[in-house]
């Protein structure tokens, strides 16, 4: 019998009329170049829920964030935003979490945000994107921020989004097929070659789609670091710290991603996402049908059950 088990969707997103408004203020009419923005409303975020047998989403701001080029404008932003998500998940607490964002590069005001969600709004982590206008994840410029997570033992949802000078690296093509997959492998090696992961060791950290290429260069960053006398602090090799992180399978799981994965990090921290509103309903059914359809992870476990029982661990883990 097919398992019943309700999936945990760590990757979901949510737009509003006036988010959408600010983007395109700034002139961001197709971002990251798709053809334009998805539509959002929570009564067919709970539709497509009840189909896919979701019983619980974690609904975040995707790329390209909060910060169209003006700090007291990404604050505000950033406010506005949590307060809604956080009112969402509020109305309806058992079908909805919420990952608030933070108003990067802006270091100061995303202190005084992180803190607001986490304590007022009771955010259940935040949300960052894998660059903030070409400031990766791991710059010293950022220890501040990490301080204050790694001692509230956040969560933390690494998000991809276009890297710098996309238009010419992406070659006219959607960023999220190609460079969003790159930008997490390229803000990860950032964060664990500048010391960041093993300083601080309480923050969760989850990457989207199974870690992008992660699974794939980790042997390759292991082989450099030894070559190049540089690296980060933590005595464990590449593949045992990113072994320490999440990974949603959001995107294309099977039949190539979550064995990719496997290989490298195993599962024992893998979560489910669907990346909806940004995949649409019927790609996101889709990729359900893919997940249960596929070589489950044992005989007495399927992959519902044990991204799961991640996602349960994972929000439970204590804070410090």
């Amino acid at each position: 019998m097919p398992s019943t088990t309700g999936l945990i969707d760590v990757h979901a997103h949510f737009v509003t009329d006036s988010y959408v408004a600010a983007a395109r203020s700034a002139g961001i009419e197709r971002p990251d170049g798709m053809p334009g923005w998805p539509a959002w409303t929570v009564e067919d975020h709970l539709g497509l829920m009840d189909r896919g047998g979701i019983e619980k989403a974690c609904l975040s701001v995707s790329s390209p964030g909060v910060h169209f080029g003006d700090d007291t404008a990404a604050r505000a932003l950033a406010r506005e935003v949590n307060e809604f998500g956080a009112g969402v998940r509020d109305e309806h607490p058992r079908r909805f979490g919420h990952f608030a964002s933070l108003p990067l590069p802006d270091v100061e005001g995303s202190i005084a945000e992180a803190a607001h969600a986490l304590d007022t709004l009771v955010a259940d982590g935040v949300a960052v994107e894998s660059n903030h206008h070409g400031l990766y994840l791991g710059d010293a410029r950022l220890e501040p921020l990490w301080e204050e997570l790694d001692r509230r033992g956040a969560l933390v949802f690494v998000h991809p989004t276009s890297p710098p000078h996309a238009d010419s690296v992406a070659l006219g093509r959607p960023r999220p097929m190609l460079e969003f997959i790159f930008d997490t492998a390229r803000t990860v090696s950032d964060l664990l070659f500048r010391g960041v992961l093993s300083r601080h060791p309480h923050i969760r950290w989850v990457l989207t789609h199974g870690g992008g290429a992660l699974p794939l260069l980790a042997d390759r960053m292991e082989l450099f670091r030894g070559l190049l006398g540089d690296g980060p602090e933590d005595a464990a090799s590449v593949v045992e710290q990113l072994g320490r992180l999440w990974y949603d399978m959001a995107g294309t799981p099977f039949p190539r991603q979550i064995p990719a994965l496997d290989a490298a990090f195993g599962t024992g921290h893998l979560l489910y996402g669907s990346d909806h509103c940004w995949t649409p309903a019927d790609g996101v059914l889709a990729q359900i049908r893919s997940v249960d359809a596929a070589a489950q992870p044992s005989a007495t476990e399927t992959w519902r059950d044990l991204t799961s029982r991640n996602a349960r661990a994972l929000f439970s883990a204590s804070t410090r």
